[in-house]
């Protein structure tokens, strides 16, 4: 391979010309030195290919300048070879341990020097070119390594954001095509309010301690159903919450839907007010269940917001709940006829509630009647 670097270290300016006119013609870029100081000096500056170093030099001899350049880190891969006109073996044996590579005996053929000097030359190519994969296998270790760590970075903040938003807004947000959901849209929608009721009397008598572990266990039954039933979690108020179906991603059968998770809200509660009561806390849920139109979108400021829903449908399913009595779920009639399904119910009429002007007719729902379809 021409282009190469190659050090020629001689004090006899006669010999070392020649030695740099033979490499030159092969194509070899050579520098020439004239003592152990100046070799070492060019190789720190510009580390060669190889070099070749006469043994007999006045000062530092060529042992001690091939230690000096093993010493080098820059320089420990690098092919030395030493040259002398001595016959004694014990002097090759004593230029391999300060080092070098190879030894030649002078007066050599130069064939045989060029044999040499290209086959050290591979190695060193070799060498060079293994360090190369080294160094570009550890850049894509390092590279991966950065790639896994930005991974768990994200899926920690997919689940940090699925604690707050549903599941099919996280993935919405994530793919991208959350944007167009992120702005302020209007959807017919079916709201379903939960709420516990002696919670208030509860909490004014009950330890801290109490009041957060009946919390954890209403929240622990409540919140996987809700996600079961896709449905959309609008947000926690203390001892109730509010989830909506039919956005952000369109759904079919909205009211089944939140008919079905209040049937399951209701038995789930219905179990844990046994152990309630039990220790003492007289304690149940009221559901409330409307569907119609209501604005939604973010809202809060720069650093928090909220997925909200505003209309008239969420303010009804808030009244009913609120009317709702323990283990009670109230209906509105739009989201009973809308429901597709058979419900047992007991018309409660016409009941005039807080924040609207005209009696709303409102059903008390039993549950489904034998045979009702399956979850859609």
């Amino acid at each position: 391979m021409t282009g190469q670097r190659i050090l020629v270290v001689d004090d006899r300016a006669e010999g070392r010309k020649l030695l740099a006119l033979r490499l030159t013609r092969e194509g070899y870029a050579v520098r020439e030195a004239e003592d152990g100081a100046a070799a070492l000096a060019l190789a720190a500056a510009e580390p060669p290919d190889l070099v070749l170093l006469d043994v007999l030099m006045p000062g530092m001899d060529g042992f001690e300048v091939c230690r000096r350049l093993r010493a080098m880190p820059a320089l420990q891969a690098v092919p030395v070879v030493m040259v002398t006109s001595l016959e004694d073996t014990q002097d090759c044996i004593r230029g391999l341990e300060a080092g070098a590579d190879d030894v030649i005996i002078k007066p050599f053929k130069p064939a045989e020097l060029q044999a040499r000097v290209r086959s050290l030359l591979r190695v060193k190519q070799l060498h060079d070119e293994g360090q190369r994969q080294r160094e570009a296998l550890a850049e894509l270790s390092a590279t991966l390594e950065l790639r896994v760590a930005e991974g768990v970075s994200q899926v920690e903040r997919l689940s940090r954001l699925k604690r707050f938003f549903s599941p099919a807004l996280v993935k919405a947000i994530v793919d991208g095509s959350g944007d167009e959901l992120m702005r302020p849209h209007r959807r017919e929608i079916a709201v379903c309010f939960i709420d516990l009721r002696g919670f208030t009397a509860f909490a004014d008598s009950a330890e801290a301690e109490e009041v957060m572990a009946v919390l954890a266990q209403f929240h622990g039954e409540v919140g996987p159903l809700v996600m079961s039933h896709e449905g959309t979690l609008e947000r926690f108020t203390g001892d109730g919450m509010m989830v909506f179906f039919n956005d952000p991603l369109p759904q079919s059968r909205p009211a089944e839907r939140a008919i079905r998770l209040a049937l399951a809200v209701r038995d789930a509660v219905a179990r844990l007010s046994l152990q309630w009561r039990s220790l003492g806390y007289q304690l149940d849920v009221g559901i409330g269940i409307a569907q119609g139109y209501a604005t939604i979108g973010p809202i809060g400021f720069e650093g928090r917001w909220d997925y909200a829903a505003i209309g008239s449908a969420t303010n009804l399913a808030a009244r009913l709940c609120a009317e709702a009595g323990a283990g009670q779920i109230l209906i509105s009639q739009r989201a009973m006829a809308t429901a597709g399904l058979g419900l047992r119910v007991e018309s409660l009429g016409d009941l005039q509630l807080k924040g609207f002007v005209r009696p709303v007719r409102v059903h008390w729902l039993l549950g489904l009647e034998p045979g009702a379809s399956p979850p859609t």
